[in-house]
């Protein structure tokens, strides 16, 4: 398995073992024996950095399943939500073509953003899973962004008593990945 992802999933901020990526590897080594979790996630990766690496992290890894979990520093810098959308698409394209089967997470965006910034952005995730038929976890941080208790100070990153519920939030999707994957 490849994660590409942002600081959420390199997480920041806190040990890596405590992360939802460390806590997943652990929770199903052995489950599914000869599962290798290749955490290429970078902070401050945007989904057009993302695009960049991916080929060349596709050649090392070979994966067979592919976590995209971009997006968030695109909509927090108010880049294109167009653009963003081109990139993951791209990188559901490359992670096929390789052999693997994608995974989309999804993020939103603050109200402060503006409405019409916040739809146009988060659309853009479900246009690239419904055209690109890829299962898509709308918002990866439901029940951590901005809930009390799970945020570290910054009030952007998820502290590490809220990486078990990220990691829940991923099992809807990793899951049935695994199951196939595992087999």
């Amino acid at each position: 398995m490849l994660i590409v992802g942002d600081s959420i999933s390199a997480a920041y901020g806190i040990d890596k073992e405590q992360g939802w990526v460390a806590l997943f590897e652990r929770q199903y080594l052995g489950q599914c024996p000869g599962l290798a979790v290749n955490n290429a996630s970078v902070s401050g990766e945007t989904s057009a950095g993302g695009a960049a690496r991916l080929p060349t992290l596709l050649r090392e890894v070979q994966p067979d399943i592919v976590v995209i979990e971009l997006g968030g520093n695109d909509g927090l810098r108010g880049l294109s939500p167009q653009a963003m959308e081109n990139n993951l698409r791209r990188m559901v394209t490359l992670s096929r073509e390789a052999g693997a089967a994608p995974l989309l997470f999804g993020m939103y965006l603050p109200p402060n953003y503006g409405e019409s910034y916040r739809r146009l952005f988060e659309n853009a995730f479900e246009r690239v899973a419904n055209s690109e038929d890829v299962p898509l976890l709308p918002f990866f941080l439901d029940g951590v962004g901005a809930v009390d208790g799970m945020m570290l100070d910054d009030g952007i990153h998820p502290n590490a008593a809220a990486q078990p519920r990220l990691l829940d939030n991923a099992r809807l999707l990793l899951e049935p990945a695994l199951k196939k994957a595992c087999q």
